[in-house]
């Protein structure tokens, strides 16, 4: 597996989930079916290799600490 380019793809995907929140709103259906469509695309991208899986769990599981903090504070 090419680590480094995965990491750099995880790089770009945590700018374009802060670009889709931007736009479309952490609590849309838009946001998150991107987050669940990406998030899937990259895990087979790379063969659902473990370290994947368990880093895009690790990215959604963050955006949704993220999101629940928000609407606390709201």
């Amino acid at each position: 597996m090419d680590y480094k380019a995965f990491f750099a793809e995880v790089a770009d995907w945590i700018i374009q989930a802060n670009h889709m929140a931007t736009n479309h709103g952490m609590d849309s259906d838009v946001f998150w079916k991107w987050v669940m469509d990406s998030t899937a695309a990259i895990c087979e991208k790379y063969g659902n290799n473990q370290l994947v899986l368990n880093q895009m769990v690790m990215l959604f599981h963050w955006l949704e600490g993220f999101y629940a903090e928000s609407v606390k504070r709201n």
